[in-house]
């Protein structure tokens, strides 16, 4: 059965006053490279009739169950790993949720799509009240409407790229809470700037949608810490702009996972983040986008297995907690490999 709410239409706006916007969508500052029908084609078929072998793991994996008076107690400046990119923050003694998946399906439809590995370490009625939610961009594997609906209104503010606060203003997210931001723009919450980033990435939740919603990463920056939350991308030099911006950061949240060769302009592969990293002259990598959704062609270890590699290779300090983990972002520890 299709989810017929969330992906229901909203006025698209126009928004002239972005660099971005060529006056129908929104563009990367390089164009992404089109697979010829044939290719395009060929992905589809493999998708659905020739997925490899262990993509999906064969047993649940390791998981740390949390709750709300387990959270509240936790010390501050500390990040707890819920899945995909979701991540819960707690600064200031208060919680801020990025890219918030907690349904069994990244998809449109009830029964079809790609589905969790296993739920997420806490359920959405069980979490503390959230101070703010970050947004990258709005594909379901980052942005879900029943998740939305739940937590609305026990969230103070919602952070997005611009077109991306319309559509859950259309869900009924109130418009007071939301804060929109193009590219470079920031907005300061009680000492702490968010700032919208450029990645190389795409936008769309249907057939008419298409890049009609910005896509962005996240710089999050106080007195005490700088933190890089990546959201989805591909390579490109926008990572050492951001990095000359706003870095040192102390801990940099990078995709790795769901890529391939024919994607790789939008999706880094393993090297991808490790360069994505260095640009950024961040002092930890915590890799995020994995091990909770089948969505590309790789074993679904791959992406822990070659990061940890590279990471050694390049002697970059790696954070990989188990799912529900909580570290200390600005005195992290490298974890055993628990996959």
């Amino acid at each position: 059965m299709m989810n017929s709410s969330s992906i229901a239409r909203c006025t698209i706006k126009s928004y002239p006053q972005s660099a971005q916007f060529d006056g129908k969508r929104f563009n990367n500052g390089i164009p992404r490279q089109q697979l010829g029908l044939a290719e395009y084609a060929k992905l589809i078929w493999d998708f659905t009739f020739n997925k490899p072998k262990n993509t999906v793991p064969e047993h649940a994996l390791p998981l740390i169950p949390l709750s709300a008076q387990q959270l509240l107690l936790a010390p501050d400046k500390r990040v707890y790993r819920l899945g995909h990119s979701s991540l819960l923050f707690k600064i200031q003694g208060k919680f801020w949720l990025t890219d918030p998946v907690f349904t069994l399906r990244a998809s449109p439809f009830r029964r079809l799509g790609p589905k969790r590995f296993q739920p997420a370490p806490i359920s959405l009625d069980a979490l503390p009240p959230i101070e703010g939610i970050i947004l990258s961009h709005d594909h379901y594997d980052h942005l879900d409407y029943h998740s939305i609906m739940q937590l609305k209104d026990r969230v103070r503010y919602f952070l997005t790229p611009l077109g991306v606060g319309d559509l859950i203003t259309s869900w009924g997210v109130a418009p007071e809470k939301i804060t929109q931001l193009d590219w470079w723009e920031s907005t300061d919450i009680g000492g702490i700037q968010f700032v919208a980033t450029p990645s190389q990435h795409f936008s769309g939740r249907g057939l008419f949608d298409g890049n009609k919603r910005l896509w962005c990463s996240w710089s999050i920056i106080s007195d005490e810490f700088r933190l890089f939350f990546g959201g989805d991308s591909g390579y490109f030099d926008g990572f050492k702009q951001i990095g000359h911006k706003f870095g040192p950061f102390d801990m940099a949240f990078l995709e790795n996972g769901a890529y391939d060769r024919r994607w790789a302009d939008i999706h880094m592969l393993p090297q991808d983040t490790i360069k994505a990293f260095k640009d950024l002259n961040a002092k930890w990598l915590f890799p995020i986008h994995n091990a909770t959704f089948d969505l590309a062609f790789h074993h679904w270890n791959d992406p822990l297995n070659q990061i940890v590699a590279l990471a050694k290779e390049h002697q970059i300090k790696l954070c990989m907690p188990q799912i529900g983990q909580g570290v200390q972002f600005l005195q992290p520890q490298e974890e055993a490999s628990w996959w």
